[in-house]
């Protein structure tokens, strides 16, 4: 077994958000000995996994990026390798790659509050040991996505594909393809794969609201032109910002105007109102579920060219050919991709203990967003689910850095948050599919402050910094160091 070894903070994920914990730590706390334990064997995370065809961010990168350092390249909205190579980039130039760990996955944690620390282990039987740990890989499994149960999948003869292991040696043209779903996965592979096939479907349950969004931001070309790179990418990053927070609640308050609007670009683009209606016209209001964006409309563009269609039924059962629909029609399909989404996973699929006691983290309460009620020294960094992902890692990571210091000052061993009596919604407010599959596993929210969790960044911007640290934590103090009696001579 390989030798044990203890680090002050260990954390979990060598993706966006751990890169940028790591950056915030060493910059706040050179002091502190610090891992990251990575499960696979590359940095990016998210952005290292997918490799299907034109992945790419659906926030823009100017606040998906990290603040501390101003996205350099002219797209918007990037491709899913330009991403992981400015995710390598930070932490090859912060000098935090030597500290990672790669094929470490951590697959149990246990809290001893005698020795106020964790005692983290992974597969491969090393043992490590740790004073505060943060869990910022991430909330989906990624050993397997979702994977509905189709009638007579197993007599289909073509070639069945999820997007989250995408073989590299797929040849898809001049093939008639099938994308199942209408997420951000199928609204980006249909137009990306239409360029080569013969011809792509998107059949679809229901609905999604599509937006399309400009692959290049005028605004933020020509602060560049005017402005020092960091001034420039602070006045990109403060516009999207407003214009996506402003969007949100303009949605959640006027959610008819909304639909309105939304339906009035899709006929722009599609010129059609009827097709518009029957397959980009949801049932529920815009940003019950997260709304899918389509760089300068190239989904609909797709279609108009006649190389994509879409199609609004279920499933009845797959043929050796591709599948037949509950309305009897057939849609052809040498190659079927099914984007049908995530399997969740809270806090990595880590198993937590805390003083031989398991954690339940379904039955939790959320604290401040990152923290679990009842569960001392461990935070998880989870993002933001109407704007990107980073806006409030950041934030984590920041308020972290204050409880931490809080607790050197004070002569803190542990700080564990009070839960209340009784929790309120679930943590992922979402009505999507792939998040109401797990409302389960993951901590719910309270009824107050500070176990609310609000989807507001220009409320958290201003609010996280200044939160108190110690309300509804509790402390415990680091024992005094035993002193040997002097030995009596006689």
């Amino acid at each position: 077994m390989p030798t044990d070894q203890h680090f002050d903070v260990l954390i979990i994920g060598a993706g966006l958000s751990g890169i940028g914990a790591a950056w915030r730590l060493q910059r706040q706390r050179p002091r502190d000995t610090y891992a990251i334990l990575e499960a696979r064997g590359a940095i990016g995370g998210t952005w290292d996994l997918f490799r299907y065809p034109s992945v790419r961010s659906d926030s823009d990168m100017y606040t998906l990026s990290y603040p501390f350092r101003p996205w350099r390249e002219p797209e918007s909205l990037a491709s899913g390798d330009k991403i992981r190579k400015y995710i390598e980039d930070t932490a090859d130039e912060a000098g935090i790659t030597r500290h990672i760990r790669f094929g470490a996955r951590v697959v149990r944690a246990d809290w001893s509050t005698g020795d106020a620390r964790w005692t983290v282990h992974t597969a491969d039987g090393t043992v490590l040991t740790c004073g505060f740990l943060y869990g910022c890989a991430g909330y989906y499994s990624y050993d397997e996505g979702y994977q509905p149960d189709f009638p007579g999948l197993g007599d289909y003869a073509g070639q069945l594909v999820h997007p989250q292991f995408w073989p590299p040696d797929l040849d898809y043209r001049g093939k008639r393809v099938v994308v199942i779903g209408s997420g951000a996965t199928a609204v980006t592979l249909v137009p990306a794969m239409a360029a080569d096939a013969a011809h792509v479907t998107m059949v679809q349950r229901s609905p999604t609201y599509v937006t399309p969004l400009p692959n290049r931001d005028v605004i933020a070309d020509l602060a560049r032109r005017l402005l020092p790179p960091k001034a420039a990418n602070r006045v990109a990053r403060a516009k999207n910002i407003l214009l996506t927070q402003g969007f949100y609640q303009l949605a959640k308050r006027r959610p008819k105007l909304v639909r309105r609007a939304l339906r009035s670009v899709a006929i722009h683009f599609l010129n059609n109102p009827g097709y518009v209606d029957e397959h980009f016209k949801p049932h529920y209001d815009p940003w019950d579920q997260r709304l899918c964006v389509i760089p300068s409309g190239d989904l609909y563009q797709s279609i108009t060219s006649g190389r994509a269609s879409v199609v609004t039924d279920h499933i009845e059962t797959f043929l050796p050919g591709g599948i037949r629909l509950k309305s009897g029609t057939v849609v052809d399909a040498d190659v079927v991709v099914s984007a049908t989404g995530l399997s969740l996973l809270p806090v990595g699929g880590i198993a937590l203990s805390v003083d031989g006691d398991p954690v339940e983290v379904g039955g939790t309460a959320a604290y401040r967003g990152l923290m679990l009620g009842g569960v001392p020294n461990f935070a998880y960094c989870i993002g933001y689910v109407n704007a990107s992902w980073t806006l409030r890692a950041d934030l984590s990571h920041r308020y972290l850095l204050k409880l931490l210091d809080h607790m050197e000052r004070h002569g803190y061993a542990s700080a564990t948050p009070t839960a209340p009596p009784g929790t309120g919604r679930p943590l992922l407010d979402l009505s999507s599919g792939y998040v109401q599959r797990a409302l389960d596993k993951f901590p719910r929210q309270g009824n107050r402050d500070p176990w609310l969790v609000r989807q507001n960044y220009l409320r958290d911007v201003l609010t996280t910094p200044r939160a108190d640290v110690t309300r509804d934590m509790s402390f415990t103090r680091r024992p005094a160091p035993v002193r040997r009696s002097e030995k009596v001579v006689s």
